[in-house]
């Protein structure tokens, strides 16, 4: 008797783990284990515009960036040679920043942006590409910036008036392990009009960049936006007329060396902050505005 219960209970266990695995292969077969994308960018910037990427909660990064002259004047002669191509013009935008990740999904900055502005921002991460039981092709996320001047200005008494306000919408999608594209409409809004009289206080632009892998430590950045308003026919305050070319080019490399990431790039602006290269940017790409610029980043 003893033997037959014990034989029962055997088969009763051997039958019920059966069960168990079962149904444990069905539930991963019905429920596709959620996986998030990594990496469509290595750094919280492509160039010069911000990515959709944050550093990790608990994280504080330093960020410097520097804009030389432009490598080429035209006319300048021998002079572009004295200036080593704008490396020793005695010109160099510097772009000084912090900022640090309290949540998962918020990232929080300060920095100097050179020519005495300041600026603060929020980026919120919306969206996280993945697939599984959520499959999301794209990550979104909301870049939200506020910049002051705080330059003295015999005609701008008013300190309302020093302020200015960009939100920028960032979807990006990584379609392999080396192809990354993200578009980024922008709307920026100054306090007061940037020029004279019949110009608005709004500036929109539209962009897209890239990134292509070229291998483990090294990838090939690109980006390109073109404003959609406020930069032909402007009539400033003495009455003259303002025409500019309202694209913005850049090409670079990144290198990571492991505890830091170097950026190396050219582009038409020498500008250090993203209000000036995407509202007031007058580099023109046929006269061959380029200039070097490069950005370190260091996280803690």
């Amino acid at each position: 008797m003893k033997k037959i219960l014990l034989l029962l209970v055997s088969c009763f266990t051997l039958f019920a783990v059966a069960i168990a695995q079962n149904a444990a292969e069905t539930e991963n077969k019905e429920t596709p284990k959620q996986k998030f994308t990594r990496a469509t960018f290595n750094s919280t910037k492509i160039i010069n515009m911000q990515s959709t990427e944050i550093v990790s909660k608990g994280t504080l990064q330093f960020m410097i960036s520097h804009h030389f002259s432009y490598l080429w004047n035209e006319g300048a002669g021998a002079e572009n040679l004295g200036q080593f191509f704008g490396l020793n013009s005695g010109v160099a935008h510097t772009y000084l920043s912090f900022d640090y990740s309290p949540l998962d999904y918020l990232n929080l900055g300060v920095a100097m942006a050179g020519s005495s502005k300041y600026e603060a921002w929020a980026k919120f991460k919306l969206l996280r590409q993945q697939t599984g039981a959520k499959n999301i092709p794209v990550s979104i996320a909301l870049y939200s910036m506020m910049n002051v001047n705080t330059a003295k200005d015999p005609d701008n008494q008013f300190a309302g008036n020093k302020f200015s306000y960009m939100n920028q919408l960032l979807i990006a999608r990584k379609f392999s392990d080396k192809l990354s594209l993200q578009i980024m409409p922008t709307w920026i809004h100054f306090n007061i009009v940037p020029y004279g009289i019949n110009n608005s206080n709004e500036v929109f632009s539209l962009g897209i960049a890239g990134k292509y892998k070229m291998s483990s430590k090294l990838n090939l950045t690109a980006e390109y936006a073109r404003q959609l308003n406020m930069y032909e026919n402007l009539v400033a305050k003495n009455g003259s007329i303002i025409n500019y070319s309202p694209d913005l080019l850049s090409v670079g490399i990144e290198i990571n060396s492991g505890s830091h990431l170097f950026q190396f790039y050219i582009g038409s602006t020498v500008d250090a902050s993203n209000i000036d290269q995407l509202a007031r940017n007058n580099s023109k790409i046929k006269d061959k505005n380029f200039a070097f610029g490069f950005t370190i980043n260091r996280s803690f």
